[in-house]
């Protein structure tokens, strides 16, 4: 029986950038190996290269895949809820979710990594700065659905509050990182939904 040659190796995509996710996740930018990054992957370090480029790019990569999943978790709770407060809070409550998750709280990918690996490398600080902004126009967008529905005044600065929201959840993730307690965190997000929506 003849064995074919040359097939390439196959691997599932979504997986091994979740994986190595979870290693710059860990470890962040610079103190993370292609070699830690090999042995977490399942795939040899020529098989990275081929397949998602150098590190800043696999870096980048994983950046992508959970800045995605994160909208989708954050358009989920902002939309699912017709009160805007009770749509901050899910929204609040679900981040806090993933900033818990796992064995060891690690807080944000995006906010507990990129912000160290931006001062050097300029295309990291590009895609830090666009999910900052998505993450301001999003919670714009559903402050401003607030003043049209009667849920909030109609004065209300729905840019200006949208920053101190996202003031907030960036807090969350460094104190989770930090190893507060979800107590406390739980009791940060009520206080917070009642100072942006005030």
């Amino acid at each position: 029986m003849k064995r074919s040659r040359g097939r390439p190796r196959q691997f599932d995509e979504a997986q091994a950038l979740e994986a190595a996710g979870n290693v710059f996740w860990v470890n962040g930018f610079s103190a993370t190996s292609l070699d830690d990054l090999a042995v977490a992957m399942g795939m040899n370090r020529p098989s990275i290269y081929g397949a998602f480029g150098d590190k800043e790019a696999l870096y980048r990569r994983t950046l992508q895949q959970f800045g995605a999943r994160m909208e989708a978790a954050m358009m989920d709770a902002l939309d699912g809820q017709s009160d805007v407060r009770k749509a901050l809070l899910s929204f609040y409550l679900a981040a806090l979710g993933v900033y818990m998750s796992g064995p060891q709280a690690k807080g944000c990918l995006v906010m507990g990594t990129a912000v160290t690996a931006s001062v050097s490398h300029p295309e990291i600080q590009a895609d830090l700065l666009a999910v900052i902004k998505t993450i301001d126009k999003r919670l714009e967008k559903r402050f401003r659905e607030g003043v049209s529905s009667g849920d909030l005044p109609c004065d209300f600065d729905a840019p200006s509050r949208a920053l101190l929201a996202q003031s907030i959840l960036h807090s969350l993730s460094l104190r989770a990182r930090a190893g507060d307690t979800k107590s406390n965190l739980d009791k940060l997000i009520r206080s917070g939904v009642k100072l942006v929506l005030s």
